[in-house]
């Protein structure tokens, strides 16, 4: 998969690691992708549970070096470093990650644009001192946006145009969730197992004497605590929102998750997005769009994916689609 391991990640993500056993559950945590990691799963031999393991910090470390876009020899980065100048060469993995991409973009209607990160840069949120981004730098960085002007070819990936950059921010992560529970059943014969990564979570089977893995939401008017909890069985779990990731300024409240169409942070009474659907992939795209959209526009998006059902936090209340209360256990 990787052009190289990077060091850092490598040492960063294996040092993390820690294994803990309690009656055939095996549950590993680590750091990697910028989050929290954790992996649970059922074995059935004294030793069982290694070679997983092992298998999913070499995978991580594999799968952060090549796609991270904050490394300078990751793909990421060398797409973006000759951008305007020349193509990268790519393989069948990566051409698979773009087809994801693709499938988001058209999902979406150009919501979700992997192009967007000279936008997103624009609007540093984590600074000590926020700046408010001048209209006509907005305006220059968005017509760097351009998806859809990315070429692929003969094994090959280019970004046309000086200063366009890529992000798979909003599908990497999830990707990695559905890719290695896809390893787990087909590779190492796991079916009862639950990947959770910064909280994209997918579920498959059940821990011990319990139906289905149960799932806390937090709670967007109250951050720490859990407003309900999911129960799920071979179903993803994703939720966004900007209550723990906004700066305000001069009275006015700033999110970091931005409207591309606009260019400028989503402005509206939403605040938190649950989304239930059958990948991660989708369950992220879905619940980072529909919090762009707002309410009503965001549940008839979630309504339109075959069964996906989502939970949408607004300060007031809380709006759901029809079926979503039946995966509710608490």
């Amino acid at each position: 998969m990787v052009l190289k391991k990077n060091k850092l990640v490598e040492d960063r993500t294996k040092t993390s690691a820690v294994i803990s056993l309690n009656n055939n559950l095996c549950e590993l945590n680590f750091h990697a992708l910028g989050t929290n990691c954790t992996v649970k799963f059922k074995y059935f031999s004294d030793n069982g549970y290694k070679p997983f393991c092992d298998y999913v910090l070499t995978w991580i470390v594999e799968f952060e070096s090549r796609y991270s876009r904050f490394l300078k020899d990751s793909l990421i980065g060398l797409i973006n470093s000759n951008a305007g100048i020349s193509p990268v060469e790519i393989n069948e993995e990566d051409e698979n990650l773009f087809k994801v991409c693709d499938e988001m973009y058209f999902f979406t209607k150009g919501v979700f644009d992997p192009t967007a990160l000279p936008l997103i840069k624009l609007w540093n949120w984590n600074t000590k001192n926020p700046i408010i981004p001048e209209k006509k730098t907005i305006e220059s960085a968005k017509k760097l946006i351009n998806w859809r002007g990315a070429e692929r070819r003969n094994s090959s990936f280019f970004l046309p145009e000086k200063g366009m950059q890529i992000d798979l921010g909003g599908v990497g992560k999830e990707y990695a969730v559905d890719q290695i529970v896809k390893i787990a059943v087909t590779q190492f014969g796991l079916n009862d197992l639950m990947i959770d990564f910064g909280q994209d979570v997918f579920a498959l089977g059940a821990p011990s004497g319990k139906p289905a893995w149960h799932i806390g939401l937090d709670d967007a008017l109250n951050p720490g605590k859990c407003w309900a909890g999911v129960a799920i069985n071979n179903f993803a779990v994703a939720s966004s929102g900007d209550y723990l990731r906004y700066f305000v300024l001069n009275d006015i409240r700033y999110s970091h998750i931005i409207d591309i169409r606009s260019g400028y942070p989503v402005s509206h009474e939403c605040r938190s997005v649950s989304v239930i659907s059958p990948s991660c992939v989708m369950a992220g795209i879905l619940s980072t769009t529909a919090f762009i959209l707002g309410v009503e526009s965001g549940l008839k998006l979630i309504e339109s994916y075959y069964r996906a059902e989502g939970c949408i936090t607004t300060e007031k209340y809380r709006s759901k689609t029809k079926k979503f209360d039946e995966h509710v256990v608490s």
